[in-house]
């Protein structure tokens, strides 16, 4: 059995109980950043849930880098895989990929190809403008000079920061919160681009069909 199989293996057996892990994870880091409150029993049951959630995302590395049978080359060739570990608000993204999974399991996926990247790019800017809210907002509160006193200013932030509008009305103000900032600006630009770029695409097939004996130029994408 190759390396490259083996690996396969162990991802299909660990997708549903690594993504039901992020999820948790995601779920404990907001109970702890939106509830300072928190009687210290619970607060330490939600600290709990994050380290044993962190922990098997760290096993979950160490054994695909095993089964891999790279080495030090494991790390280069997997380098967003290794930047989740180390930024574990990233790994709620996984949640995509168990979808895929899914709908390969079932057989020929209901959406089109342009349908699929627009839902996943949906996806994840939900799932990173929530973990970018709550990073932020941890980080502001409480902030010499912050103008994010609520969540729902972050969350007003983060949405105009990954929409690339960026209205200046509320911005982060310490140097974490301008880090958050940033790869907020990066993941809305990739996302945008990459539902611009699917849905052009889709509009250039359905205008070539044009004209074509039995074209369904009105069809929406997935139909």
């Amino acid at each position: 059995m190759t390396e490259d199989s083996r690996v396969i293996r162990w991802e299909r057996r660990t997708e549903m109980l690594l993504s039901l892990a992020s999820l948790t994870y995601l779920a404990g880091y907001a109970v702890l950043v939106l509830a300072p409150d928190l009687a210290d029993a619970w607060r330490d049951c939600s600290l709990a849930v994050l380290l044993a959630s962190w922990a098997l995302f760290v096993v979950d590395y160490a054994v695909r880098w095993r089964l891999g049978g790279q080495g030090p080359g494991f790390v280069r060739r997997h380098a967003l895989d290794t930047l989740v570990v180390l930024l574990p608000l990233l790994r709620p993204l996984r949640i995509v990929r168990l979808y895929e999974a899914v709908l390969h399991r079932r057989g020929e996926p209901r959406l089109s190809l342009h349908a699929r990247v627009m839902f996943y790019a949906g996806v994840s800017t939900l799932l990173l403008g929530f973990a970018g809210s709550l990073a932020v907002y941890a980080e502001e509160r409480g902030a010499p000079g912050t103008e994010m006193h609520t969540f729902g200013d972050s969350v007003w932030w983060a949405c105009s920061t990954l929409a690339t509008v960026g209205y200046g009305d509320v911005v982060p103000v310490t140097p974490m919160g301008r880090l958050v900032g940033v790869g907020l600006m990066a993941c809305g630009l990739a996302l945008l681009g990459a539902v611009t770029g699917s849905f052009s695409s889709w509009l250039i097939q359905v205008f070539s069909r044009e004209g074509e004996p039995g074209d369904d130029a009105g069809r929406p994408p997935g139909r």
